[in-house]
């Protein structure tokens, strides 16, 4: 049963989710352990304790994660009045400061308090009688696309009269990297790019290729993590403006990464697109990341993949056929990949993302499932066809 009382983490060790698109939890959980941290699998993420290094820590380099919560407050509540009690209790200052902003997106579920405007205007009201001059409101939405609205993110939710409340520390979206200004037909996302690398074990050992790469996002996601680049090393987060944030310790932090970073790729990096369009984009964004360097990028075909011997990954995120009729053209592209495969790289593995079994099977070769997900609301597979054991 919960607490009456909220929960305030500034005596105890906080409480974080990292937030994942759904299937990519254990592969965040993973890259959370490399931090040093045990988390928790959830649906939609991993809970893991910490304290204000590990949030700065994850965000700073977690690669597949949407976001990090830390866990504000718990209490049931229901009625206004309890709600108005227990919210006022909660530490707002220190993520709001003096005359800063809030604001809150709120879901409630099974709940007697179920009006979500009429629960942040609540809230709106306790951060005002404990932060001098603050200012707050509601979030635009649920789809986390809102961060150009000011102020701190809370995110609150009621279920079965139990309101959780956490801070957003990251601010912007952490696919959004800070280098991809220029995208080309169905985008990838830098999360879900990094995903599928990782979940390919790819770690920059040996030379990788996207014959389909459109605006670039699997060959740049790559060479930075050959590379050792913390995925955040460009960018800011919300929780640089918490008052209590030490900022010395996270520009320390920021040179450290910066100083570990290998000068260039250890092995070849990749991409091909038919489209010269998608190519320029993808050589824009690769400069801006400040991997141009480390890509060899080219406007050719499929076909016209070179012989290769030696080990390597051909990584790809082909078109999916979700309009009617386009199926029928993508078979032969489909089958092109899986006979160029054979025939110029036999010895290297092949990872896809696909929506189409259909589509999938005219490969040619026998795929195991990584992870499920969606791209862009459709239902995706990403499957891996290892090298042939010899």
């Amino acid at each position: 049963m919960a607490s009456s009382r909220p929960r305030s983490s500034k005596s105890a060790a906080l409480t974080c989710f990292a937030v994942t698109a759904p299937g990519l939890e254990r592969i965040c959980a993973t890259e959370l352990e490399q931090l040093g941290v045990r988390p928790t699998i959830e649906e939609g993420g991993a809970t893991f304790a910490g304290d204000g290094g590990s949030v700065a820590a994850a965000n700073l380099w977690l690669r597949t994660a949407s976001r990090v919560l830390v866990r504000v407050a718990e209490f049931r509540a229901k009625t206004f009045f309890e709600l108005e009690r227990s919210a006022r209790k909660i530490d707002w200052e220190r993520f709001v400061a003096p005359r800063g902003g809030a604001r809150f997106r709120v879901t409630c579920r099974k709940s007697k308090l179920y009006h979500s405007a009429a629960v942040a205007q609540r809230f709106a009201e306790a951060v005002a009688h404990r932060v001098s001059g603050a200012t707050a409101g509601s979030a635009n939405s649920e789809d986390d696309e809102d961060s150009a609205v000011p102020g701190q993110l809370f995110v609150v939710r009621f279920l079965h009269d139990i309101c959780t409340v956490s801070v957003d520390s990251s601010g912007d979206l952490l696919h959004r990297r800070g280098y991809r200004l220029a995208i080309a037909k169905a985008p990838l996302r830098e999360t879900l790019a990094a995903a599928m690398l990782l979940g390919a074990g790819w770690k920059g050992e040996i030379p990788l290729i996207d014959p389909m790469c459109g605006s670039g996002t699997i060959p740049i996601e790559a060479a930075r993590l050959a590379r050792r680049m913390a995925p955040g090393r460009d960018r800011r987060f919300a929780f640089l403006d918490w008052p209590e944030t030490k900022l010395g310790a996270w520009k320390a932090r920021l040179e450290q990464a910066r100083e570990s970073e290998l000068p260039r790729s250890p092995v070849g990096i990749g991409g091909a697109d038919r489209d010269k369009g998608a190519i320029d984009a993808a050589m824009a964004n690769a400069e801006r990341a400040g991997v141009r360097e480390d890509l060899d990028l080219r406007v050719e075909p499929i076909s016209a993949l070179t012989p290769e011997e030696s080990r390597g990954l051909v990584i790809a995120n082909p078109p999916y056929g979700t309009r009617v009729g386009e199926r029928d053209r993508l078979r032969n592209l489909y089958a092109q990949l899986g006979n160029v495969m054979k025939k110029k790289r036999p010895e290297w593995s092949l990872a896809l993302l696909l929506s189409d079994r259909q589509l999938e099977a005219q490969v040619g070769v026998p795929f195991r499932e990584v992870f499920e997900t969606r791209n862009g609301g459709i239902p995706v597979r990403f499957v891996m066809a290892p090298r042939p054991s010899r």
